[in-house]
Protein backbone atom coordinates (compact mmCIF):
# COMPACT_ATOMS: atom_id res chain seq x y z
CA UNK A 1 0.00 0.00 0.00
CA UNK A 2 1.31 3.26 -0.76
CA UNK A 3 0.24 6.99 -1.65
CA UNK A 4 1.89 10.18 -2.77
CA UNK A 5 0.54 13.55 -2.12
CA UNK A 6 1.29 17.23 -1.14
CA UNK A 7 0.53 16.88 2.78
CA UNK A 8 0.11 19.78 5.84
CA UNK A 9 2.48 18.85 8.86
CA UNK A 10 -0.35 19.06 11.94
CA UNK A 11 1.88 17.08 14.55
CA UNK A 12 5.20 16.14 15.28
CA UNK A 13 6.54 13.52 18.00
CA UNK A 14 9.76 12.53 18.82
CA UNK A 15 9.77 8.52 18.35
CA UNK A 16 13.50 6.04 19.17
CA UNK A 17 16.30 7.18 18.09
CA UNK A 18 16.25 10.02 15.45
CA UNK A 19 12.37 8.89 14.12
CA UNK A 20 9.69 11.36 14.73
CA UNK A 21 5.50 10.17 14.46
CA UNK A 22 4.62 12.38 12.49
CA UNK A 23 0.03 13.30 11.37
CA UNK A 24 -0.31 14.84 8.14
CA UNK A 25 -2.87 16.34 6.55
CA UNK A 26 -3.64 15.81 2.42
CA UNK A 27 -6.80 16.24 0.62
CA UNK A 28 -7.56 12.85 -0.06
CA UNK A 29 -6.55 11.30 2.91
CA UNK A 30 -7.52 13.76 5.61
CA UNK A 31 -5.53 13.41 8.67
CA UNK A 32 -2.88 10.68 8.41
CA UNK A 33 -0.26 8.99 10.81
CA UNK A 34 3.30 7.50 9.99
CA UNK A 35 6.42 6.83 10.89
CA UNK A 36 9.13 9.28 9.65
CA UNK A 37 12.11 7.76 8.90
CA UNK A 38 15.22 9.99 10.71
CA UNK A 39 12.60 12.82 10.83
CA UNK A 40 13.81 14.16 13.92
CA UNK A 41 17.19 14.01 12.37
CA UNK A 42 18.91 16.97 12.61
CA UNK A 43 19.06 17.02 8.31
CA UNK A 44 15.47 16.63 8.16
CA UNK A 45 14.13 17.93 11.30
CA UNK A 46 13.63 20.99 9.80
CA UNK A 47 11.15 19.42 6.72
CA UNK A 48 8.48 18.09 9.50
CA UNK A 49 7.35 20.67 11.61
CA UNK A 50 3.84 21.32 12.28
CA UNK A 51 3.17 23.79 9.86
CA UNK A 52 4.78 22.94 6.61
CA UNK A 53 3.89 21.73 3.06
CA UNK A 54 5.60 18.62 2.56
CA UNK A 55 5.15 16.37 -0.60
CA UNK A 56 4.87 12.83 1.24
CA UNK A 57 5.03 9.49 0.41
CA UNK A 58 3.55 7.29 2.60
CA UNK A 59 4.29 3.37 2.36
CA UNK A 60 3.11 -0.23 4.11
CA UNK A 61 2.71 -3.35 4.06
CA UNK A 62 -1.23 -3.20 5.16
CA UNK A 63 -3.60 -0.43 4.76
CA UNK A 64 -4.69 -0.51 8.05
CA UNK A 65 -0.89 -0.44 9.30
CA UNK A 66 0.85 2.55 10.33
CA UNK A 67 3.73 2.73 7.59
CA UNK A 68 6.19 5.14 7.04
CA UNK A 69 6.52 8.63 5.77
CA UNK A 70 9.40 10.30 3.35
CA UNK A 71 8.68 13.54 2.49
CA UNK A 72 10.42 16.68 0.85
CA UNK A 73 9.66 20.34 1.85
CA UNK A 74 7.43 22.52 -0.55
CA UNK A 75 6.71 25.63 1.72
CA UNK A 76 7.93 26.46 4.95
CA UNK A 77 4.96 27.22 6.98
CA UNK A 78 6.47 27.20 10.10
CA UNK A 79 9.65 29.18 9.44
CA UNK A 80 7.30 31.94 8.30
CA UNK A 81 5.28 31.80 11.27
CA UNK A 82 8.01 31.73 14.09
CA UNK A 83 9.01 35.31 13.12
CA UNK A 84 5.86 36.83 15.25
CA UNK A 85 4.27 35.31 17.92
CA UNK A 86 0.78 35.84 17.31
CA UNK A 87 1.76 34.39 13.77
CA UNK A 88 2.98 31.11 15.52
CA UNK A 89 0.30 30.94 18.31
CA UNK A 90 -1.97 31.02 15.04
CA UNK A 91 -0.39 27.86 13.30
CA UNK A 92 0.07 26.16 16.37
CA UNK A 93 -3.76 26.01 17.40
CA UNK A 94 -5.32 25.60 13.88
CA UNK A 95 -2.71 22.59 13.60
CA UNK A 96 -3.63 21.08 16.96
CA UNK A 97 -7.78 21.69 15.96
CA UNK A 98 -7.52 19.62 12.87
CA UNK A 99 -5.39 17.15 14.25
CA UNK A 100 -7.85 16.61 16.81
CA UNK A 101 -11.03 17.46 15.65
CA UNK A 102 -10.83 15.93 12.43
CA UNK A 103 -11.28 12.06 12.34
CA UNK A 104 -7.99 10.24 10.99
CA UNK A 105 -8.01 9.17 7.28
CA UNK A 106 -11.23 10.81 6.99
CA UNK A 107 -11.24 13.34 4.14
CA UNK A 108 -12.52 17.18 4.31
CA UNK A 109 -11.20 19.20 1.56
CA UNK A 110 -12.69 22.57 2.79
CA UNK A 111 -10.82 22.32 5.84
CA UNK A 112 -7.50 21.10 3.67
CA UNK A 113 -8.20 24.14 1.68
CA UNK A 114 -9.07 26.52 4.61
CA UNK A 115 -5.49 25.53 5.66
CA UNK A 116 -3.99 26.22 2.61
CA UNK A 117 -5.09 29.51 2.21
CA UNK A 118 -4.75 30.46 5.79
CA UNK A 119 -0.56 29.19 6.58
CA UNK A 120 0.62 31.57 3.89
CA UNK A 121 -1.38 34.28 5.43
CA UNK A 122 -0.10 34.23 9.37
CA UNK A 123 2.77 36.40 8.31
CA UNK A 124 -0.16 39.15 7.62
CA UNK A 125 -0.83 39.40 11.47
CA UNK A 126 -3.61 39.99 13.20
CA UNK A 127 -6.18 40.61 10.33
CA UNK A 128 -5.45 36.77 10.16
CA UNK A 129 -7.89 35.98 12.87
CA UNK A 130 -11.05 37.20 10.59
CA UNK A 131 -9.84 33.86 8.88
CA UNK A 132 -8.91 31.70 11.19
CA UNK A 133 -12.67 32.02 12.89
CA UNK A 134 -14.14 31.49 9.95
CA UNK A 135 -12.08 28.32 8.80
CA UNK A 136 -13.02 27.32 12.47
CA UNK A 137 -16.50 27.44 11.78
CA UNK A 138 -15.91 25.31 8.40
CA UNK A 139 -14.60 23.22 10.26
CA UNK A 140 -17.75 22.80 12.59
CA UNK A 141 -19.92 22.33 9.63
CA UNK A 142 -17.99 19.89 7.91
CA UNK A 143 -18.01 17.32 10.92
CA UNK A 144 -21.90 18.24 11.54
CA UNK A 145 -21.71 20.73 14.34
CA UNK A 146 -22.17 23.80 11.73
CA UNK A 147 -23.85 27.11 13.46
CA UNK A 148 -27.11 28.82 12.09
CA UNK A 149 -25.68 32.84 11.65
CA UNK A 150 -28.00 33.77 9.11
CA UNK A 151 -31.58 34.19 11.07
CA UNK A 152 -32.50 35.11 14.80
CA UNK A 153 -34.04 31.61 16.55
CA UNK A 154 -36.56 33.70 18.25
CA UNK A 155 -38.31 36.64 16.07
CA UNK A 156 -36.90 34.67 12.62
CA UNK A 157 -35.75 38.24 11.70
CA UNK A 158 -32.29 38.75 10.18
CA UNK A 159 -31.33 42.05 11.64
CA UNK A 160 -29.70 43.33 14.54
CA UNK A 161 -28.09 39.61 15.03
CA UNK A 162 -26.08 39.87 18.40
CA UNK A 163 -25.75 36.69 20.30
CA UNK A 164 -25.71 32.69 19.77
CA UNK A 165 -27.35 30.00 22.12
CA UNK A 166 -25.12 28.28 23.31
CA UNK A 167 -27.21 25.37 23.50
CA UNK A 168 -28.70 24.93 19.40
CA UNK A 169 -25.76 27.18 17.87
CA UNK A 170 -28.54 29.66 16.25
CA UNK A 171 -28.22 33.40 15.92
CA UNK A 172 -30.37 35.85 18.66
CA UNK A 173 -31.24 39.47 18.24
CA UNK A 174 -31.39 42.17 20.58
CA UNK A 175 -34.78 42.05 20.48
CA UNK A 176 -35.13 38.41 20.55
CA UNK A 177 -32.34 38.00 23.48
CA UNK A 178 -34.00 40.00 26.04
CA UNK A 179 -33.90 39.20 29.73
CA UNK A 180 -31.17 36.30 28.44
CA UNK A 181 -28.76 37.92 26.68
CA UNK A 182 -26.46 37.55 29.78
CA UNK A 183 -26.89 33.43 28.97
CA UNK A 184 -26.11 33.82 25.01
CA UNK A 185 -22.50 34.60 23.55
CA UNK A 186 -21.43 36.69 21.53
CA UNK A 187 -22.04 37.14 18.28
CA UNK A 188 -19.26 39.40 16.53
CA UNK A 189 -20.43 41.76 13.88
CA UNK A 190 -17.67 40.84 11.37
CA UNK A 191 -19.23 37.33 11.13
CA UNK A 192 -22.63 38.66 9.93
CA UNK A 193 -21.14 41.57 8.01
CA UNK A 194 -22.48 44.52 10.23
CA UNK A 195 -18.89 45.61 11.25
CA UNK A 196 -14.83 45.35 11.01
CA UNK A 197 -13.65 43.21 13.54
CA UNK A 198 -10.84 44.39 16.35
CA UNK A 199 -9.09 42.90 19.15
CA UNK A 200 -12.77 42.49 20.94
CA UNK A 201 -14.38 41.44 18.34
CA UNK A 202 -11.83 38.61 17.18
CA UNK A 203 -11.46 37.72 20.85
CA UNK A 204 -15.45 37.16 21.21
CA UNK A 205 -15.32 35.15 17.65
CA UNK A 206 -12.67 32.55 19.40
CA UNK A 207 -14.78 32.30 22.54
CA UNK A 208 -17.75 31.48 20.32
CA UNK A 209 -15.80 28.75 18.17
CA UNK A 210 -13.87 27.29 21.31
CA UNK A 211 -17.22 26.56 22.71
CA UNK A 212 -18.50 24.29 20.43
CA UNK A 213 -15.67 22.91 19.30
CA UNK A 214 -14.94 22.31 23.17
CA UNK A 215 -18.64 20.67 23.50
CA UNK A 216 -19.02 18.69 19.90
CA UNK A 217 -15.55 18.36 17.82
CA UNK A 218 -13.73 17.14 20.88
CA UNK A 219 -16.21 16.39 23.34
CA UNK A 220 -17.71 14.16 21.77
CA UNK A 221 -14.46 12.14 21.09
CA UNK A 222 -13.97 12.77 25.65
CA UNK A 223 -10.66 15.04 24.40
CA UNK A 224 -10.29 18.48 25.67
CA UNK A 225 -9.73 21.35 23.52
CA UNK A 226 -5.96 21.50 22.48
CA UNK A 227 -3.96 23.66 24.81
CA UNK A 228 -2.33 25.26 21.87
CA UNK A 229 -5.98 26.90 20.94
CA UNK A 230 -6.68 27.70 24.70
CA UNK A 231 -3.47 29.73 24.29
CA UNK A 232 -4.43 31.26 21.50
CA UNK A 233 -7.85 32.61 22.73
CA UNK A 234 -5.61 34.02 26.13
CA UNK A 235 -2.99 35.94 23.64
CA UNK A 236 -5.90 37.59 22.19
CA UNK A 237 -8.35 37.90 25.01
CA UNK A 238 -4.87 39.57 26.81
CA UNK A 239 -4.26 41.79 23.78
CA UNK A 240 -8.15 43.09 23.38
CA UNK A 241 -8.06 44.14 27.62
CA UNK A 242 -4.63 45.92 26.55
CA UNK A 243 -6.53 47.66 24.17
CA UNK A 244 -9.57 48.22 26.52
CA UNK A 245 -6.98 50.11 28.77
CA UNK A 246 -5.45 52.70 26.21
CA UNK A 247 -9.04 53.36 25.30
CA UNK A 248 -10.17 54.51 28.59
CA UNK A 249 -6.71 56.17 29.19
CA UNK A 250 -7.08 58.37 26.60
Amino acid sequence: MEWDAPAIVLDVRPYGEGDALATVMTLEHGPHRGLARGGASRGKAATWQAGNMVQVHWTARLSDHLGSFSGELIHAGAAHAMQDAMALSMLTAICAVAEGAVPEREPHPRIFDGLLHLIPRLALGDATLTGLIEWELAVLSDLGYGLDLTSCAVTGRTEGLAYVSPKSGRAVSEEGAGAWAARLLTLPGFLTGSAQPDMAAWRDGLRLTSHFLARDAFGNQHRPLPQARAMLYDRVSAAAQKDDVTENAG
